[in-house]
């Protein structure tokens, strides 16, 4: 069972305020319940959220008194997120909750991105109220901006997600780190210019967010927690566009979601200025930015207040037919074009073209099956393995030999080292693809 559960952790210190946002907690709570007993009637899930409506815009009221009784600096802001919430989110929400006679699917619409932006809300913004505000950043020069965006994403992934990252590469391009999550927002700026950020979550990392939220284990993800997910990212780059006043994100004009082959595609036909990546300790998260919109052609389709629910859903159904991710490793650049050509159709293959090349590809891309060239210059294959399986991260990674040689003693030289396989370069490419094929279809039958 879902539950929205308060902690300590998420009070500012005002006390009228932290009693009112703990009361928004308990009734999306008991919404969240609600909404999971197939035997609760509309009438009681629409009371429910008429209920909560009416407390978000009570405890509004009562906030922004509160922020001009203190003359507090930043009011304008906060009261334009609040107008935005309430005259825009949620009378698109309510108007969908009708149009669907309280659905189960806009009921969870309606709460993941309550959920979502509430709880960001409450780290940030109205954390601020109390003057724990991070500095802003002005007049930085230009070598030093990676700098201060890097520094300024640290301190939100900690106020917002409670998580002590650390910056790890400011060049990533797209490398895969296992399954994810991406979301795109395209911004403008007051003089029309565009700008798109690209925000990643590793799965494992966002399962682990959404789980602490939710104080449930979450095992894969829905639209829940998409919609979670994509709230409190709105909310981070508010935070970091008042980090940093000069960056113009204006308005935000499209949202969507991008396959892992989007992703990719984004990369390929835009050069990003800026794109870092950071661990978590509970996986990776990757932010990119760009003054382009580099994306062309056809791609998820945009979400709006009037598709939300198809959009996600479609993302969903997309993301479920996952293609297992095959290394390559071989010196030869003919044989790593053969075999990639014969396995590209059905899995992700990256290629390396040396053992160290593909213990440096392991670090942020971890494939699920390793084909191992056995002979190849400086370092072989069995050296190669060695360095694969001395590593606890690694260890269990599978592999498959290929070799060139089919004579007994190469034979017993490879099978001696435990693969999971060997395959003859020379047999036919049917033959190979079929042995791969089985590889998975037995792992994947194992695992169910």
């Amino acid at each position: 069972m879902n539950q929205i559960v308060w902690h300590d952790r998420y009070k500012i210190g005002v006390d009228f305020i932290d009693r009112e946002h703990k009361q928004l907690f308990s009734t999306m709570d008991k919404l969240l319940r609600l909404s999971e007993d197939e035997e609760k009637s509309e009438w009681v899930c629409r009371e429910g959220v008429k209920y909560l409506k009416n407390h978000t815009l009570e405890h509004f009221e009562h906030e922004e008194s509160y922020m001009r009784s203190i003359g507090y600096g930043d009011y304008d802001l906060h009261k334009r997120l609040h107008d935005n919430f309430r005259n825009e989110t949620l009378t698109a929400l309510e108007q969908e909750l009708e149009d669907t006679s309280y659905s189960v699917e806009s009921i969870r619409h309606f709460l993941g991105v309550c959920i979502g932006w509430v709880f960001a809300h409450t780290s940030t913004e109205d954390l601020a109220i109390t003057g724990k505000t991070k500095s802003k950043w002005t007049d930085i020069p230009h070598e030093k901006e990676k700098e201060a965006l890097g520094q300024s994403i640290i301190q939100l992934l900690d106020g917002i997600l409670h998580l002590s990252a650390k910056l790890i590469s400011e060049q990533y391009s797209g490398e895969d780190f296992g399954k994810m999550v991406c979301l795109r927002f395209i911004y403008s700026g007051q003089k029309k210019e565009k700008w798109e950020i690209t925000i990643i979550f590793e799965e494992a990392l966002l399962l682990k967010v959404v789980s602490d939220i939710l104080n449930t284990q979450y095992h894969r993800v829905d639209d829940m927690v998409i919609n979670v997910i994509r709230y409190m990212s709105r909310q981070f780059l508010e935070q970091l566009r008042e980090s940093f006043p000069s960056v113009d994100l204006f308005e935000l004009t499209k949202e969507s979601l991008l396959t892992r082959e989007q992703l990719l595609e984004s990369f390929e036909r835009s050069n990003v200025p800026c794109s870092l990546l950071f661990d978590t300790g509970e996986g990776y998260f990757a932010f990119c930015v760009t003054a382009s919109d580099p994306i062309r052609g056809k791609i998820m389709p945009s979400i709006d207040r009037n598709n939300a629910m198809e959009a996600i859903s479609e993302y969903l159904s997309k993301e479920k037919r996952v293609r297992e991710k095959i290394l390559i490793v071989d010196d030869s650049d003919f044989m790593r074009a053969k075999i990639k050509q014969l396995l590209i159709n059905d899995y992700h293959i990256t290629e390396a073209g040396s053992s160290l090349a593909a213990i440096q590809s392991l670090t942020v891309n971890r494939p699920d099956l390793i084909l191992l060239d056995y002979e190849m210059p400086v370092c072989d294959g069995r050296q190669t393995l060695e360095m694969i399986r001395s590593e606890k991260e690694t260890a269990d990674i599978p592999v498959i030999f290929l070799t060139g040689r089919g004579d007994r003693e190469s034979v017993k030289k490879v099978t001696a080292l435990k693969p999971k396989g060997y395959l003859l370069k020379t047999m036919p490419e049917d033959e190979i693809k079929k042995s791969i094929d089985s590889f998975f279809a037995r792992r994947n039958s194992s695992a169910e």
